[in-house]
């Protein structure tokens, strides 16, 4: 099944201005997911002219966190957004169905293979944080870069 791309809405919060740019994505909670939104995103991004370093940051941020909902709740959906406003662009992945637990960052043994994301999500970023969605089961995770402006390869 093809993944489900909302159309190109201004996501604002009462801090933005009505010009600042968003983009929001529906996809299925499956590994391909991943692909997906980097392919997009990176699209977007370099529409935006966001600095190929913010790029880089944003797309392995977003991996993490699509990740996290594919590996760690039950979700058959998960939405991603993004919006560019006061000097930032923030970045929110939603899942469906909230796992048990908090997601927070751990620490994990040298030989294990997994368990680094939000801790690579939190050198990364300039801010992190969790909050429940505010509609329905769900849980929204969300980071912060410092947008520049240059090209994006």
């Amino acid at each position: 099944m093809a993944p489900l791309a909302l159309p190109l809405t201004p996501l604002r919060t009462s801090r933005e201005q009505d010009t600042q740019p968003g983009y929001a994505s529906r996809l299925p909670a499956t590994a391909s997911a991943v692909g997906t939104i980097r392919a997009a995103v990176r699209e977007r991004l370099r529409a935006w002219g966001v600095s190929a370093q913010v790029c880089d940051d944003a797309l392995l941020i977003l991996s993490e966190l699509v990740t996290n909902v594919i590996t760690h709740t039950a979700s058959d959906h998960l939405e991603c957004r993004l919006s560019v406003g006061a000097g930032r662009l923030r970045l929110e992945v939603e899942d469906e169905v909230r796992a048990h637990t908090l997601p927070a960052p751990r620490t994990p043994d040298p030989d294990e293979h997994c368990g680094r994301g939000l801790l690579l999500v939190g050198a990364v970023s300039s801010a992190w944080g969790v909050r429940d969605a505010p509609h329905g089961r769900g849980r929204i995770v969300w980071a912060e870069l410092p947008s520049r402006t240059e090209e994006c390869h």
